[in-house]
C-alpha cells in the first residue's frame, strides 16, 4: 500500500531543514507531529526528598536536552550557585552545544561522547575519583546503569522530571499511513488513549530497541525499523520504505 500521511510522535521541528520537511517535499507525502508524550519537572523539595544535595556533586553527567533544562531549574529553585570547576559530560555533541544555553562553553571542563551513553564511559573513567550526579527523568535506559556500575564510580541518579502521556483525544477519528515511535511511553501513550487501537493496515514504525519491544509486547507488527546499519536515523527508515512502497 501506497504511504500519503505519517504522523511522528515528537513536537515539530523548529529548524528549516529538518529531513523531515525534506522528506515531505521530496515524496510527496504529509508528515504531521504531534507529541505522544510530554515532560513535567521535579520540584527542588521532590529532589531533597531523594536525599540529594547538589553540594555534594563535583560532575554532572548529561543525557538530553531536558536533563540540562532541569538540572538547572533545580539549582536555580534550590538557589545553587553551579561553581565554575563542575565537570560536565555530554553524552553527544547536540547535548554539548545546548549546555551553552546555561554556561560560557569556553570557561567550563565538558567532555563530549559521540552519540551512544556507551562513547562517553571511557571519559567518565578517566575522572573516577569525581562525584557524579546523573540528573534524568523517571525513566532512565537500563544500559545508563549499568554502564555506570560497571566502571566503579561514585554516581547518583536523581529524578529531575517525569515523561507522562499526552491527551490524544482529538485524534481519535483521524487516520494516518505511518505512525512513528521513539520510546516505550510512546507505545504506552498510543494505548492509553486509544485502548481499542487495531493496526489493520497502518503502518508502524519504530526507534530503538526498548520501543521495539514495546511494540512487540502490545502486538502491535513493525513495518519500519530504525536505527539499522543502511538506515541510521527514522527519516533515513521512511524514506527507504516510501520509495518501495510507492512505488508499486
Amino acid at each position: 500500500m501506497k504511504v500519503k500521511t505519517i504522523l511522528v510522535s515528537q513536537p515539530e521541528p523548529k529548524v528549516e531543514n529538518s529531513p523531515y520537511f525534506e522528506l515531505q517535499q521530496k515524496h510527496k507525502v504529509r508528515v504531521d507531529f504531534r507529541p505522544f508524550i510530554h515532560v513535567e519537572g521535579v520540584s527542588a523539595k521532590d529532589i531533597r526528598l531523594q536525599k540529594i544535595d547538589l553540594n555534594d556533586y563535583t560532575a554532572i553527567i548529561l543525557t538530553s536536552k531536558n536533563s540540562i533544562d532541569h538540572f538547572f531549574r533545580v539549582a536555580e529553585e534550590m538557589r545553587f550557585k553551579v561553581p565554575e570547576t563542575m565537570k560536565y559530560f555530554c553524552q553527544s555533541e547536540a547535548v554539548a552545544f545546548y549546555l551553552q544555553k546555561y554556561v560560557v562553553y569556553r570557561k567550563r571542563k565538558i567532555y563530549v561522547g559521540q552519540k551512544k551513553f556507551a562513547d562517553i564511559s571511557p571519559l567518565i573513567k578517566k575522572y573516577k575519583d569525581e562525584k557524579f550526579l546523573l540528573p534524568a527523568s523517571d525513566q532512565l535506559n537500563d544500559d545508563i546503569p549499568t554502564t555506570l556500575n560497571s566502571l566503579k564510580v561514585d554516581w547518583t541518579p536523581g529524578i529531575f522530571y517525569k515523561t507522562l502521556v499526552s491527551d490524544l483525544s482529538d485524534l481519535k477519528d483521524v487516520y494516518y499511513d505511518i505512525l512513528t515511535f521513539f520510546s516505550p511511553t510512546g507505545i504506552r501513550s498510543l494505548f492509553k488513549n486509544f485502548p481499542d487501537f487495531e493496526q489493520n493496515d497502518t503502518r508502524i514504525a519504530v526507534f530503538g530497541s526498548t520501543t521495539q519491544k514495546e511494540a512487540l509486547d502490545r502486538g502491535l507488527r513493525i513495518d519500519i525499523m530504525a536505527p539499522a546499519p543502511k538506515t541510521p536515523s527514522m527519516t533515513m527508515a521512511l524514506e527507504k520504505y516510501i520509495v518501495d512502497a510507492n512505488k508499486k
